[in-house]
């Protein structure tokens, strides 16, 4: 039997469509190892967000020539091979195959075309390709990533996505509970429902607020999140779903980027400091004790102090729990590479802002974060700690990461914990048992 190594760069999108591509392959008579050192097959399923995100890629291929068993094929796959397409055979030799996200139905024969000899290319955009017939080999016992729509159409002036992930289009909302149903026949009990702009989603007769409803429903599912949604789209119909449906959980990442409107504006967001501030405002007063994570860019063409200053200061007015923070990276094709040289920033102000940024997040955070000591909340243990011993990382519903000691065997299993300590971004536990209440009188 041929065996499958893939190793995934970037966001949440990569990790589902590599466990697609690994249950693809699985069916195909591959099996999957956990070492490139002797596979058959490598893949490196890429992103292209960044530009160090690239170099990263491309550093690694070079190591991952020097480890191939003779005969192995070597490909790419991912936002990166959709972006840079045949470039990437034309500058690495040992590279056989460069397939975009909408491509991996034909990995087998691709795969088989390489043994042979053959070197491919396969980056055309199929709008009705949503792998619905494909199994996923899902990496983590505890939860599934569940794509619900493809692609984006808002066109962000700094963003790739729209060019290596095409138009946005949704699956039926049918084929998601579906799907859902499945994994949690597994045991499965914490959906991630996954989109480029998650809460636009319409499958032509259902809304995001249908389809939260619909998976909150599903017999054994416990927790539903979501990411990444924008905040254009959180409609009235979207919240009250939200605050209504028992299993979602009461975190929501909201992409700000900027808190300058003039910001906003040069970045396309189609939104102004107000309105996004509007926005925080409704989903709070409608679901008590939501935590709110964002992405925030540093370093946009022409930013000035005061448009920075403006980002700081909408930080300390959201309060956010934690924030993605980003030093802003052209990439080639964005409609960023072609405002005026002149506005590039230069890198020593980019570094001091970006310090100062993540200084405020990580201040508000902590300050945040000591106020909850004592707390008792209820977490799901996801894996075991990277510092070893018997250390287990969990998380609650609110999307803190807490430490509790105990054994693997704890891992997918739901505790009652009491918040005992932080780091300021995360905490530690002590599980705590329940008191039950005292027997009636007869």
């Amino acid at each position: 039997m041929s065996t499958v190594y893939i190793e995934t760069y970037g966001c949440q999108m990569n990790v589902s469509d590599s466990e697609l591509m690994y249950g693809k392959l699985q069916a195909e008579g591959y099996a999957p190892v956990d070492s490139p050192v002797g596979a058959d097959v490598v893949l490196v399923n890429t992103c292209a967000i960044r530009e160090n995100a690239e170099q990263r890629v491309i550093g690694r291929l070079g190591e991952l020539r020097r480890d191939l068993k003779p005969g192995a094929v070597l490909g790419v796959t991912g936002c990166m091979a959709q972006r840079l397409g045949p470039r990437l055979l034309e500058t690495d030799t040992r590279v056989q195959l460069v397939v975009g996200p909408d491509a991996y139905r034909l990995l087998p024969q691709l795969i088989e075309g390489a043994r042979n000899g053959e070197r491919s290319t396969a980056t055309d955009f199929d709008l009705e390709e949503h792998y619905e017939d494909f199994t996923a080999r899902r990496f983590e016992g505890v939860k599934a990533w569940i794509p619900v729509q493809r692609g984006c159409d808002y066109r962000c002036t700094y963003c790739i996505v729209p060019t290596t992930r095409g138009p946005e289009r949704s699956r039926r909302l049918a084929e998601v509970v579906r799907e859902t149903q499945e994994v949690a026949a597994q045991g499965i009990t914490e959906v991630v429902l996954l989109g480029q702009t998650v809460n636009s989603y319409h499958d032509g007769s259902a809304d995001f607020a249908d389809l939260l409803r619909a998976v909150g429903a599903v017999d054994g599912i416990r927790r539903v999140r979501y990411t990444s949604p924008h905040p254009n789209d959180f409609s009235d119909r979207v919240i009250a779903a939200m605050a209504e449906t028992p299993a979602v959980c009461e975190h929501v990442h909201l992409p700000m980027q900027s808190g300058s409107t003039a910001m906003l504006k040069r970045m396309l967001r189609r939104y102004s400091r107000e309105d996004y501030l509007a926005c925080v405002e409704r989903l709070r007063a409608a679901i008590p004790g939501l935590a709110i994570t964002t992405d925030i860019i540093v370093g946009f063409p022409a930013e000035s102090d005061e448009e920075f200053a403006d980002t700081l200061s909408l930080c300390r007015a959201v309060r956010f729990d934690d924030a993605f923070t980003f030093k802003f990276s052209a990439r080639e094709g964005t409609p960023a590479t072609r405002m005026p040289p002149e506005w590039t920033i230069p890198a020593a102000v980019v570094d001091a802002r970006y310090e100062a940024l993540v200084a405020t997040v990580r201040g508000i955070a902590r300050e945040k974060n000591l106020g909850r000591l004592g707390e008792r909340m209820e977490v799901l243990v996801e894996k075991e700690a990277r510092k070893g011993g018997e250390l287990l990382q969990a998380r609650s519903r609110d999307f803190k990461t807490v430490l509790v000691s105990g054994t693997p065997d704890l891992v997918g299993r739901y505790l009652t914990v009491e918040l005992t300590g932080t780091t300021g971004a995360t905490f530690t536990g002590t599980p705590v048992q329940e008191r039950q209440p005292l027997p009636m009188a007869v």
